[in-house]
C-alpha cells in the first residue's frame, strides 16, 4: 500500500432509473497499477457503475475520481486517461481493422501519421497484424474483442474499464485475453474489471468486490472472500432416472447449512465439516435410497461458492436466467 490516491475512488454512489435504484450507496477503491474484479447478479448494479466512471453516465448523488479526476466535473480532461471496452466488440463491421483503429485515434485528435503509426503497434501488439487489411465483418469473435481493447488502449490511458471482456468468448480466446490483460496490468495499467466468470476473477484480479442491489455486500482478496465462507463443500450429480428429491432429502442432515439444487444440471451443493469423515456414510445412504450418480467429489470453496453463498444463486446460472435454489431443512423435511 502506499500514500498515494487511488486511480478509482467511488463514495456513495447512487443511480435511480425510474424505480429502480441501481446503486445504492456505492463504494469502492482501486489502488495504481491493481485489477479490482466487480462481480454481482445480472442488474446488481455492475455495467451502471462502470458507465458512470467512464463519463457516459451522470450518478444522481455521491462522487468519484478516476485517475484524479473526478467524473463530473472534469468529465472532459479525464477522457483521455481512460479506456472502454464493453460487453461487446464496438468495432465498424466494414472497416478494416487497421481503419478501426486509424479512426479512433483521429477521433482523439492524433495526427494522421501518428494515428496509423499508433494503429501498426496495436496490430502487431494484439496479434492483429496479417489480418489488420481485413474488415472486421470476417473476425472472429475473440479477434473482434481483441481489437475493441487495442481501441481502448490508443491513448495509452492509465486506467482500462472492461466490462465482460470475454462473454462469449471461446476458451481459448478467453485464455488470450488473460495473457493481454495480464501484460497491461505488468506494465502498469489499473484496471476494473466485471466479469460473469468466477474463474476469471479468481485468475486476474488483486481484490475482489461483490455487489448486490447496487450496494458492495463484500471485498477482499480471492483468498480472503473463501475463507469469509469457509468449509467444504460436497458436490453430487444425481444420475437420470434416480429422484433428485430423494437424493436431496438423503444429504440434508450433513448439511452445514442451506443446500443448493440445480434441477436442470441435476446438482446438488452440500457445505459440510469434516467432510471425509462423512463420505463412506453419505455413499451408503444413497445407495440404501436407491440415488445413483454420475458425479461425486469434495472440494475445497471456490469463487462460484462465494458468489452462491453471498448472493443466493449461481453466476453462470444467473446469466442463463435460472437460478439454483436454495433449500432450507424445513422444505427439505
Amino acid at each position: 500500500m502506499t500514500n498515494q490516491r487511488p486511480a478509482i475512488l467511488v463514495e456513495g454512489l447512487r443511480k435511480r432509473f425510474g424505480t429502480n435504484e441501481a446503486l445504492r450507496g456505492l463504494d469502492l477503491s482501486v489502488e495504481e497499477g491493481t485489477v479490482l474484479g466487480l462481480l454481482g447478479p445480472n442488474g446488481a448494479g455492475k455495467t451502471t457503475a462502470v458507465r458512470i466512471l467512464a463519463t457516459l453516465l451522470p450518478p444522481d448523488a455521491g462522487r468519484a475520481e478516476v485517475a484524479g479526476f473526478d467524473v463530473v466535473t472534469q468529465a472532459d480532461a479525464l477522457r483521455s486517461h481512460i479506456g472502454l471496452t464493453g460487453q461487446y466488440a464496438a468495432v465498424d463491421e466494414y472497416l478494416t481493422g487497421r481503419e478501426n483503429l486509424e479512426m479512433v485515434g483521429r477521433l482523439y485528435h492524433l495526427p494522421k501519421r501518428q494515428a496509423r503509426q499508433r494503429a501498426e503497434e496495436l496490430l502487431v501488439r494484439f496479434d492483429l497484424a496479417d489480418a489488420a487489411h481485413r474488415i472486421a465483418k470476417t473476425y472472429s469473435g475473440g479477434m473482434r474483442r481483441r481489437l475493441d481493447l487495442a481501441a481502448s488502449l490508443i491513448m495509452s490511458p492509465p486506467v482500462l474499464f472492461l466490462d465482460e471482456p470475454t462473454t462469449g468468448l471461446d476458451p481459448r480466446s478467453r485464455m488470450a485475453m488473460w495473457e493481454v490483460i495480464g501484460e497491461l496490468v505488468a506494465g502498469g495499467t489499473t484496471l476494473l474489471l466485471t466479469t460473469q466468470y468466477m474463474e476469471e476473477a479468481d485468475q486476474l484480479a488483486h481484490r475482489i468486490a461483490v455487489i448486490d442491489h447496487g450496494r458492495v455486500i463484500a471485498e477482499g482478496t480471492s483468498d480472503e472472500l473463501k475463507a469469509q465462507i469457509g468449509g467444504e463443500r460436497l458436490a453430487i450429480t444425481v444420475a437420470r432416472g434416480s429422484n433428485l428429491d430423494i437424493a436431496r432429502r438423503t444429504l440434508t442432515p450433513y448439511g452445514d447449512g442451506e443446500l443448493y439444487m440445480d434441477a436442470e444440471r441435476r446438482t446438488i451443493l452440500v457445505p459440510v465439516t469434516n467432510g471425509a469423515r462423512l463420505l463412506a456414510d453419505i455413499v451408503r445412504d444413497l445407495d440404501t435410497a436407491g440415488v445413483h450418480l454420475d458425479d461425486f467429489g469434495l472440494r475445497r470453496p471456490t469463487m462460484d461458492d462465494v458468489f452462491l453463498t453471498l448472493t443466493g444463486h449461481a453466476a453462470e446460472a444467473d446469466a442463463r436466467g435460472d437460478h439454483p435454489t436454495p433449500v432450507s431443512e424445513e422444505e427439505a423435511a
